[in-house]
């Protein structure tokens, strides 16, 4: 298909009190084709890049290499960290130990434990020989109670080499798989049975030349990782992700965000690098532009949070990095403890959430704070990507002024929007796009349309249509979306985020049912927290706390008064359960970033969503 037509947009928005760091200039060019659909791309040409990522590691060695890299607390609660010399020292002392057990791209590292100094080094040494790694979610070990997950990447990845931590913690998914001639390396605790290794052995490798001639070799298509998807499915997709992918989306990335470059960034970050946003976003950046990173092992949860704020007192980020729940968990802490909110305020130059709709009142109470510490309100950003794209093909690098943009192409990428059921959906091209899932033909070829494109699946829209340059906002998946009965669509991804919003800080978060039926329901997970201080007589019961009159009359008040706003029943909520049961990880409901799949849960909990329907309402729905 031709394209009929170009423009090229631009704007400059006013930064209105904020402190701005130094961004490229906001520009957009739109080729417009016949029947509607358009292709965006950034003016700005994408620069010369590495081959391998870990040109990087070998730079910063040579330039900075007495700088802390990576540092993370010991079992004795002490901050313990590599610079970036001795990380390459490490590197090709276990990149020869790799070599000397024979591994490759076609014979890969499979990595079960979470985020550690010894699972970077263990990245980045795969990486700089050439042999392909695949860190797998650890809940699929440690969580998963049936370890299906785990067989089935274990099936796809067929790795040479498994690596978990401690032998004794990851007995019983060790125990759930063929490891006949896999040699199973860990740190400490080995099994009995089976060909076991230290991490150490590996770390004390005497390095031969072998490495630069195996580093040699690396070229842009060598597969540099294999990420899963994280809930889509019952059956993760192992995503190709080669050299030429993290090394263009890093190069990408600088041209839109310079001040990356100006000062080397410090972040404090526990996303875990299974997943292309901590793995590839936060890792990479810290290594490209010569940056230190802290470990972090707090999770956004109630007793996991805890461990960020203690690690906030020690650590001041000059970047966050962040999912949604992330900061819904942290904001209370910042906004009672000055002392949090001081470090974590005083050298960031920029707020940056992804992965899932960020509420607006979250977004204003980031602002309110960081008027308080700053002065003035900080850059915010946003993004949008997947594992197929390592990570980002659009992102923010201009002021905006709420939530719910997500940027425009980076330079090199391109964006697609064809019109699909009512919107316009995205499909995506450029050298940050994978080339396929592994060891899945029949899945690589239905990922891609006949231009090449990756069908994602996401829609967007430009945020102000009149100033295309504003960028694009996010308008749900495509395959989330249903009819009612009338034949009208119902939006979920941006119903879900305005029923939230709207019953804050109550509702935790929340699924959109009305597939085919006369109005919208919503099965919400409450916010135990925030619930327990309209009833405390319930105690930690989270049975009880549903079934509280006044929790319920509080998130049905306010969603009520939701309603009186709406004009259409693409858009009223009318009846609602509250769920006890928290979402499951083997049933994929969750990610363990914490992303709800709509699909899956609407699956699994088939009963309830047929209450909600149910002409006479049981005593479990409200009725709104």
């Amino acid at each position: 298909m031709k394209d009929f037509e170009t423009k090229i947009f631009t704007t400059n928005p006013d930064p209105k009190g904020r402190i701005i760091p130094t961004l490229a200039p906001a520009a957009l060019e739109v080729a417009y084709r016949d029947g509607g659909e358009m292709v965006l791309r950034s003016p700005q040409e994408l620069a010369e890049y590495p081959t391998n990522i870990c040109e990087n590691l070998k730079k910063w060695a040579e330039l900075a290499g007495d700088r802390t890299f990576i540092a993370q607390r010991n079992s004795e609660g002490e901050w313990e960290s590599v610079t970036y010399s001795q990380a390459l020292g490490l590197v090709r002392s276990i990149g020869q130990a790799l070599l000397n057990m024979g591994l490759s791209a076609e014979k890969p590292v499979m990595i079960l434990s979470d985020n550690s100094i010894n699972v970077a080094m263990l990245i980045l040494a795969s990486m700089y020989v050439g042999v392909a790694v695949s860190p797998i979610s650890q809940a699929y070990s440690l969580v998963s109670q049936d370890h299906e997950k785990l067989r089935h990447v274990y099936g796809i990845v067929r790795p040479g080499l498994v690596y978990a931590a401690n032998g004794k913690r990851f007995s019983k998914a060790l125990a759930a798989l063929n490891l006949d001639g896999v040699t199973v390396v860990v740190e400490n605790d080995p099994p009995t049975t089976g060909d076991t290794a230290l991490f150490s052995e590996l770390a004390s490798t005497t390095p031969t030349e072998a490495v630069e001639e195996a580093f040699s070799r690396v070229t842009p298509d060598t597969i540099a990782k294999i990420l899963f998807t994280s809930g889509s499915t019952n059956a993760p997709k192992g995503v190709i992700n080669t050299q030429r992918m993290i090394n263009s989306s890093q190069q990408s990335i600088a041209q839109i965000w310079p001040f990356l470059e100006e000062k080397p960034p410090v972040f404090l970050d526990w996303l875990p690098w299974n997943h292309t946003f901590g793995g590839n976003k936060s890792f990479n950046i810290i290594l490209r532009n010569g940056g230190t990173l802290y470990i972090d092992a707090g999770k956004p949860v109630p007793g996991a949070i805890e461990t960020t704020v203690k690690n906030l007192l020690d650590v001041s980020p000059t970047v966050s990095f962040n999912v949604p729940k992330g900061y819904d968990a942290l904001l209370p802490y910042l906004e009672s403890d000055a002392a949090v909110s001081e470090s974590f305020f005083k050298n960031m130059d920029m707020i940056f959430y992804a992965a899932a709709a960020l509420p607006q009142n979250l977004w204003t109470r980031l602002e309110k704070l960081s008027e308080k510490y700053r002065g003035e309100k900080l850059f915010m950003a946003s993004g949008w990507g997947a594992t197929e794209t390592s990570p980002t093909i659009a992102m923010v690098h201009y002021p905006i002024e709420k939530a719910g943009v997500i940027g425009l192409p980076m330079p090199g990428f391109e964006i697609k929007l064809t019109p699909n059921a009512g919107k316009m959906e995205m499909r995506v091209k450029g050298p940050n796009i994978t080339p396929g899932y592994y060891q899945e033909p029949e899945l690589t070829k239905k990922a891609f349309d006949e231009e090449g494109f990756y069908c994602i699946g996401d829609a967007g829209k430009f945020a102000d249509p009149d100033n295309p340059a504003i960028g694009l906002a996010f308008d749900g998946r495509v395959t989330e979306d249903f009819k009612l009965t009338t034949g009208t669509w119902v939006s979920v991804g941006t119903l879900r985020v305005s029923a939230i919003e709207a019953a804050s800080p109550y509702i935790q978060d929340a699924v959109i049912t009305g597939h085919n039926q006369d109005f919208i329901g919503i099965m919400v997970w409450p916010n135990l927290d925030e619930c327990r201080c309209l009833a405390p007589e319930c105690g930690d019961d989270p049975e009880k706390l549903i079934r509280s009159e006044a929790v319920k009359n509080a998130i049905r008040e306010k969603l009520l008064e939701r309603n009186q706003e709406q004009k259409g029943s693409s858009t009223r909520i009318l009846r609602m359960v509250i769920l006890s049961e928290p979402p499951s990880l083997d049933a994929s409901e969750i990610t363990d970033k914490g992303y709800i799949n709509q699909r899956a849960v609407l699956e699994n909990r088939h009963e309830i969503v047929a209450e909600i329907y149910e002409e006479t309402p049981t005593d479990r729905v409200i009725v709104i």
